[in-house]
């Protein structure tokens, strides 16, 4: 019997609702071939709004991880649950198998497209992105980037208000820039809404949870972002 791969998700921010949600979602698009571990920051911002969150946020995903290596349950690959990947380089150090982050692993998918936008929640997060963004691979395909006033908490407690925001900024990030080839929705807490979207919008949307775990599980069998044959269609 094939022994299902470990999946460790680590959100790096102290919102356990978040961690589940993650949880719940990639365990079902990734199904039995993959076991999904998720684990919750100690210590830190409920969400990582601002530059000192999110310098926490790193500290914090450094220790969630060695909090989970010590417990033995080990992992084959490491996502971390964060459009901005705090912690990835260190992570990088410590970790035996592949790491990533969000925002690399859907930079790296809009890189098959062309130019890209990226969309997301908490108006802080557009200066530190363009910063972030410049230290990742395919960082200068972004072109634009768009944000909602509600961070992600906001928009798990108000899915409805949450619908009308990342449209209107979806269809804002099409008028705008009129080069991209798609749009990022880049977020833990975004995590399916390029789904509930894509309809209404003429551009591919990337899901930034489920191309961080694409990346993530594509490195560990040699394929690269390609991931293995059942999960490209996810």
């Amino acid at each position: 019997m094939h022994t299902p791969r470990r999946l460790l998700v680590i959100n790096p921010n102290t919102s356990v609702p978040v961690t589940q949600d993650l949880h719940a979602q990639l365990q079902t698009a990734l199904g039995p071939q993959v076991h999904v571990q998720a684990v919750t920051a100690r210590f830190g911002a409920p969400y990582i709004a601002d530059e000192a969150s999110y310098a926490v946020a790193a500290h914090a995903a450094l220790d969630a991880w060695a909090h989970h290596a010590a417990t033995g349950a080990g992992s084959d690959a490491v996502l971390i649950g964060c459009f901005g990947d705090p912690g990835l380089q260190a992570l990088r150090e410590c970790c035996a198998g592949p790491v990533t982050g969000l925002a690399e692993a859907a930079l790296a998918e809009a890189a098959q497209f062309g130019d890209c936008a990226i969309v997301t929640g908490g108006d802080r997060w557009g200066p530190m992105l363009w910063r972030i963004c410049a230290g990742l691979p395919h960082g200068e395909r972004v072109k634009g980037i768009v944000t909602v006033s509600m961070t992600g908490g906001d928009m798990r407690n108000n899915p409805a208000a949450a619908e009308t925001a990342l449209l209107a900024a979806c269809q804002q990030a099409v008028a705008q820039y009129p080069g991209v080839k798609s749009i990022i929705v880049g977020g833990a807490a975004l995590g399916g809404w390029a789904a509930r979207l894509q309809a209404h919008v003429p551009l591919p949307l990337i899901d930034s949870v489920l191309a961080g775990a694409r990346h993530a599980l594509g490195a560990t069998t040699g394929e690269g972002l390609g991931a293995p044959g059942w999960l490209k269609s996810q």
